[in-house]
């Protein structure tokens, strides 16, 4: 026994000893996974989480562009101005010196290959000097890949290769290469299909779809998500992403709603004041405003930055309803704009104060405020230009447009968001325009006005005007005088609304190393004066400089707008001398009355293009109308009152179509008005093809006045019916049949250019080609009364001149014996008559472009 047991240890001995060597697949996956972790993926790590930090310190939220991003480590929305911080370029400098060290812990191969059946091998671009962070951290992510991956049978052995390929995606994404991001994750999904962890996997594929615009298929994967249970960090982190791709596909309720789920699911007070912020945002723009403040005043509560409880309460008095406790709030917003810290956002807090008065109707109290807030110190300037922008819509509200025309250019001087720059730019030069037409009829209206006066009314007028002119020149005297006697004795804080408040070292020289006294310095003095002129623009050296300057400026204007000199003038109390001035000729008179009715016209258009004030455009119109312009203006007029409101008001068009119609029957715009333009149909109803067949044989029996009534009738009744052109058409021959060629010229150009698409479209206009080529026509005014032509020359007879006797007599501008007329009649059912020799060659081009029919088309 002894000896069978010592033969079996020494067989197992030896056995023990023998050395067998391991294929590089056959390693333990456990001491894999730990190199894997513990030598280059904890480098890449380290390096996406230096990037996401760096860009959490230095983001900088834009409250005015339309949203924030909820994770401070996304790109930067539209219109801020943050760039690259120094922090962040030293941090990319250093971790790329770290990835060239050959020493280091970060150093790698010159060649990365690609991931194991993903990626081609490529050179190593950020090893070189300036490598960014995530370049580095995607570096870092492949060679984890292509040095510890193992694949057995189509699958991942290696657990840790799932983090390599989070990192690469993440890395890949926010370098904007979300195509690459989706090549990496395609492995994952193949190689790693049972991994529990393909949840987080597929949040960011449909982060990579989101950023490629793919918004199908990044809610496709988003909803997919939603209906699994996933762990509840991964649930976290989709409501966040789905919430703001919703958003940006602009589905506004959905994302609310998303939102919603967002903010009961993360627990983290900074992560919940921006989901309760971003969610206000949405409910404001969908017009809910009782829910966005509701969801403003959560992210006040939950707010851990200086910044974002200001902007919070702004936007919650931004979103009053004017129906609360208005003093209340007012009372609050007062308070603490006084306590510590928040004394430093006065202007803002007055800011708010004056959105929540105009919300409450309060408009004199609204403006008081955003007037206190131009005196406080600057703390935004973006606020500051909101605040003129708020006392400039004052004054246009009360069609003082020069007077907000100045506040809006203020504005522009000092606001830092590029869009709302962009759509006030626009804005002010319209309302310079309309300014320019506004004060030029006034003043023309004045002039006007005051020429109809007798001698008597004059004198009346300018006694009352000249007694005012004497209190108001008397009161400038008083304050004056005033002021003088007070010189010296100014004992204003003006310190603590100044910039070189709360400086030790008010007066140093600023950006330079030897300092000095300020104004010895004209370095120094440029840098000031720039500053100034930024946020405050061009004042003149007077008291109360921040806002007299600016109300004299307006003054100003209105008085150059209307011709009235600044320097007084020694006659300026004799009504004589302002009667002198009024024009008596009559061509000065004239003149005066048509271009105020050209201004008019003007006015009223850029109302309803500038600005869509259909209403105010409208009066404007009818008020030109009512002062009866010459024929052109009164014609435009017309079709422009017209054509804004037959669709939406036709009420307010009525007046203007009968006046087309009765008075100007035979112009385009008369036309216009029986036939607005209508490309909408449906089908034909059999009513209307009965009512087609009855004009149609009213037509042939030559009753044209009676064909034409039943047109009128039924295109009135049935407006949108399929056959609503062929009866345009067959009432273009009615008026052709008994008005003249011209007249059905005039309706077939409006078929034409109404039913171009259509089969009428198409014959209208081969019948213009024809009637058109025939030179000979019968010149008639607006209102349709002919004008007599010189025989042989087609020339207007003039007034001593015989008139010819082959001339048709017009009664209403239509022909009396249309068969006798040497007008080029057209016979709807024969070829017209050819004329005379001389006009061969043109008959001959007419003839190739004549109608296959010249007749209307017959009922089916």
């Amino acid at each position: 026994m002894k000896k069978n047991i010592l033969f079996l240890l020494v067989i197992l001995l030896i056995a023990s000893c023998a050395t067998k060597t391991k294929k590089p697949e056959q390693r333990s996956k456990l001491l894999k996974g730990f190199n894997t972790y513990y030598n280059t993926l904890f480098n890449a790590k380290d390096a996406l989480n230096n990037e996401f930090t760096t860009r959490d310190k230095n983001h900088k939220d834009n409250f005015y562009a339309p949203y924030i991003p909820i994770l401070t480590y996304e790109e930067q929305p539209l219109g801020s101005d943050l760039g690259q911080s120094t922090a962040f370029a030293e941090n990319s400098m250093k971790m790329a010196e770290v990835a060239n060290n050959p020493s280091g812990r970060n150093s790698g191969p010159p060649n990365i290959p690609g991931g194991p059946g993903n990626t081609p091998e490529r050179p190593d671009a950020t090893a070189a000097k300036g490598a960014t962070t995530l370049e580095i951290a995607e570096a870092k992510a492949l060679k984890a890949i292509n040095k510890y991956s193992v694949t057995r049978n189509g699958e991942e052995k290696n657990k840790q290769i799932f983090n390599a390929y989070m990192i690469l995606a993440q890395s890949r994404i926010y370098q904007n290469k979300p195509l690459d991001a989706l090549d990496a994750l395609n492995y994952v999904f193949t190689h790693m299909k049972d991994d529990k962890r393909i949840p987080l996997a597929r949040i960011y594929q449909g982060l990579a779809y989101d950023k490629i615009k793919d918004y199908h298929r990044a809610h496709e994967t988003f909803a997919k998500l939603k209906g699994e249970d996933i762990n509840k960090s991964y649930a976290k982190l989709l409501s966040i992403y789905y919430s703001e791709s919703l958003l940006a596909a602009g589905k506004k309720e959905e994302a609310a709603k998303e939102l919603d789920q967002a903010y009961e699911l993360n627990s983290n007070n900074k992560l919940k004041s921006r989901i309760a912020y971003l969610r206000g945002q949405v409910l404001e723009n969908l017009g809910q405003n009782d829910k966005a403040r509701e969801s403003y005043t959560a992210a006040y509560k939950y707010a851990n930055d200086f910044e974002f409880e200001v902007k919070s309460q702004i936007a919650i008095a931004k979103t009053f309803n004017g129906k609360g406790d208005y003093n209340g709030a007012k009372n609050y917003l007062e308070s603490i704009s006084k306590k510590g810290t928040y004394g430093s956002r006065k202007n803002e807090f007055y800011y708010a104060l004056g959105l929540m008065a105009n919300k409450a109707g309060k408009k004199d109290e609204a403006q008081q405020f955003f007037r206190k807030s131009l005196f406080e110190k600057v703390s935004d300037p973006q606020i500051r230009g909101l605040t003129y922008y708020e006392i400039g819509k004052s004054y246009l509200e009360k069609n003082d447009y020069i007077g907000a025309g100045t506040y809006y250019d203020s504005a522009l001087t000092v606001m830092t968001y590029e869009p709302s720059k962009i759509l006030l730019k626009d804005q002010s030069e319209y309302i310079k325009k309309i300014s320019k037409n506004y004060y030029l009829i006034k003043k023309n209206d004045s002039i006007l006005s005051l020429a109809k006066m007798n001698d008597a009314q004059r004198t009346d007028f300018f006694s009352k005007y000249i007694a005012k002119l004497k209190v108001k020149e008397e009161k400038a005297e008083q304050e004056r005088k005033r002021a003088e006697r007070s010189k010296g004795f100014d004992t204003g804080d003006y310190n603590a609304n100044s910039i070189f408040a709360n400086n030790a070292n008010a007066f140093e020289d600023f950006g330079v190393t030897t300092k000095g006294f300020y104004f010895s310095n004209t370095g120094t003095i440029s840098k000031g004066t720039s500053s100034f002129k930024q946020i405050w623009g061009d004042r003149a050296l007077v008291d109360n400089w921040r806002f007299s300057k600016k109300m004299a400026s307006i003054e100003d204007m209105k008085n150059e707008a209307l011709g009235v000199t600044s320097a007084p003038n020694p006659r300026r109390f004799e009504p004589a001398y302002y009667i002198e001035q009024i024009p008596t000729d009559q061509s000065k008179l004239s003149q005066l009355k048509k271009d105020r009715d050209t201004a008019s016209l003007g006015l009223g258009i850029m109302y309803q293009n500038y600005f869509t004030n259909t209403p105010l455009a409208t009066k404007t119109l009818y008020d030109l109308v009512d002062v009866k312009p010459e024929e052109k203006v009164m014609l435009q007029a017309l079709y422009e009152i017209f054509a804004m409101n037959y669709e939406k008001n036709p009420q307010a068009s009525e007046r203007a179509k009968q006046i087309l119609i009765t008075d100007y029957p035979y112009t385009s715009f008369a036309e216009f008005a029986r036939n607005p333009k209508n490309n909408s149909f449906v089908k034909s109803t059999e009513d209307v093809e009965n009512e087609y067949k009855k004009a149609y044989a009213l037509f042939e029996s030559e009753k044209f006045g009676e064909s034409r009534n039943i047109i009128d009738q039924t295109i009135q009744k049935y407006p949108k019916d399929a056959l609503v052109p062929k009866l345009y058409l067959l009432n273009a021959f009615n008026a052709g049949k008994s008005s003249g060629k011209e007249v059905m010229i005039l309706q077939l150009e409006q078929i034409a250019l109404n039913y171009s698409k259509t089969p009428e479209g198409i014959r209208a206009k081969e019948m213009l080609n024809y009637l058109k080529s025939d030179i000979s026509f019968q010149a008639t005014d607006n209102k349709g009364n002919a004008i007599p032509q010189q025989p042989g020359t087609g020339a207007p007879v003039q007034p001593n001149q015989p008139q010819n006797n082959n001339v048709p007599q017009m009664q209403n501008g239509i022909p009396q014996n249309p068969g006798n007329n040497n007008i080029q009649q057209m016979d709807m059912n024969q070829t017209p008559k050819k004329p005379g020799n001389n006009q061969q060659q043109k008959i001959k081009k007419a003839e190739e472009n004549k109608p296959s029919s010249g007749v209307p088309p017959k009922p089916q």
